[in-house]
């Protein structure tokens, strides 16, 4: 049986030819229909050296592009020595099967392609381990009989047709079926242990003032993490570039610092089994006091964008009205009509650009405002023996006035109403007198 290796499921380095159908109600832009997944496959690393357009009211069952294309298809990946064929369309296992006989080479669909993008910038353990389920769970239909590679063991006897590798009357599929579902249980284990401990390392936070950066890929949220808190995240005019969560301290105004943190970018049709798998590493999304929405001002379609991020946010239950939407790189706008047309679109985003610095200041105000939130004159009866009570009011109150009764100290103080809710943590230490706006 031919074995076919997680390497050469990839399209780095090959000649790659581009496909897309266009369907009615598609996201694709108008104005460049395949330019996202050139994007895209260039990241991946291939030399695209041919494209192609169809347009059709539904799929083809058999091919989704039809016969017809798919002949013309299949002659150009012989005059142009194609090696891989990438649709910007998911494909069933079956059009994949019978696209390949017809075109004479590897043909992979939008998602797989993203699928190895992830792979080739996975750097940690977790990612890895994410990424590898995705792949599975996603290509292993299409993929059967050419996995086994991944059980050391059994899958080398099984591609042998080694003893104890079959029984009565069980075909080589069933077996690559047996060792896929073995792998992705496994994997999911190792993921279940992981998530229990991102969680625990998230909501060990809840003292601090949480702040997570999402967006579309390449909207500019590492650098923007680098200019807010100093940090030297990895920064590079590619889709995919951030893939592990970095968080970072950032000091908002000498005295108060919060927690800020990049996650990975999102793009249009995010494979589910993708979103699903990387759960553990946007926990920070789903659990963070105030997001940062980065979008890219000076792309076209900012606007489509900023919607398939908020379906993304939607999927994973975050909560829109803790969203903050800046459009980053307006250094890139030369245009003043743009902007103007920007304002009015989006009336309630801040413009900045994270390269030159212009417009972060407005940016930091209004951190200061959603992390401190508004200011209430309180008056507070404390157990001073308490001594994480007495450093929480010291740090995060203005106290006017303080007294003491026995073991209570009686404190008039003025602080954010947020950080008054979170003395609920003390229990019975503490009791809220009086409280009132300021």
């Amino acid at each position: 049986m031919n074995q076919t290796r997680r390497e050469e499921l990839t399209v780095q380095r090959e000649r790659t030819m581009l496909v897309g159908v266009l369907l009615p109600g598609g996201a694709a832009d108008p104005m460049d229909p395949l330019g996202e997944l050139r994007s895209l496959a260039r990241t991946a690393g291939a030399e695209v050296v041919d494209e192609i357009l169809a347009k059709r009211e539904k799929p083809h069952p058999g091919l989704y592009i039809g016969t017809g294309k798919a002949e013309t298809i299949a002659q150009r990946v012989e005059q142009n020595e194609v090696e891989c064929v990438v649709f910007d369309n998911d494909l069933s296992p079956g059009q994949i099967r019978d696209l390949e006989k017809i075109v004479g080479c590897k043909v992979l669909d939008r998602s797989e392609l993203i699928l190895d993008i992830f792979a080739t910038h996975a750097q940690t353990h977790q990612s890895r381990l994410q990424v590898e389920l995705a792949q599975l769970e996603y290509t292993y239909p299409r993929l059967t009989g050419l996995w086994s590679h991944l059980d050391r063991h059994g899958g080398a006897a099984a591609s042998s047709g080694g003893m104890g590798t079959r029984g009565p009357g069980e075909t080589q599929i069933e077996t690559d079926r047996r060792l896929v579902q073995k792998r992705v249980s496994m994997l999911k284990r190792k993921l279940t242990d992981i998530d229990r401990r991102k969680l625990r390392e998230v909501r060990s936070r809840s003292e601090a003032f949480c702040i997570c950066l999402v967006g579309y890929t390449n909207a500019g949220k590492s650098t923007l993490l680098n200019l807010l808190t100093g940090a030297d995240a990895y920064v590079a005019d590619q889709l995919f570039a951030t893939l592990e969560t970095k968080t970072r301290r950032w000091n908002l105004d000498g005295d108060r610092d919060v927690l800020l943190s990049d996650t990975v970018g999102f793009v249009r049709d995010l494979p589910h089994h993708l979103v699903a798998s990387f759960r553990a590493t946007l926990e920070e999304a789903i659990h963070a006091d105030l997001l940062i929405h980065v979008a890219d001002a000076s792309h076209e379609r900012v606007d489509e964008e900023i919607r398939a991020v908020n379906v993304v946010l939607d999927e994973l239950g975050c909560d829109r009205e803790r969203l903050l939407l800046v459009l980053n790189k307006i250094d890139r706008i030369v245009d003043p009509t743009i902007h103007t047309v920007l304002r009015q679109a989006f009336s309630g985003a801040l413009f900045l650009s994270a390269v030159t610095g212009q417009g972060a200041e407005e940016l930091i105000e209004a951190v200061r405002q959603q992390a401190g939130g508004r200011p209430v004159r309180v008056k507070l009866h404390a157990n001073y023996r308490n001594g994480r009570l007495m450093q929480y009011i010291a740090q995060h109150a203005d106290v006017e006035n303080q007294t003491y009764d026995d073991a209570v100290a009686c404190i008039q103080a003025v602080m954010a109403a947020t950080k008054l809710e979170q003395l609920r943590q003390f229990g019975n230490d503490v009791a809220i007198l009086d409280r009132s706006g300021i």
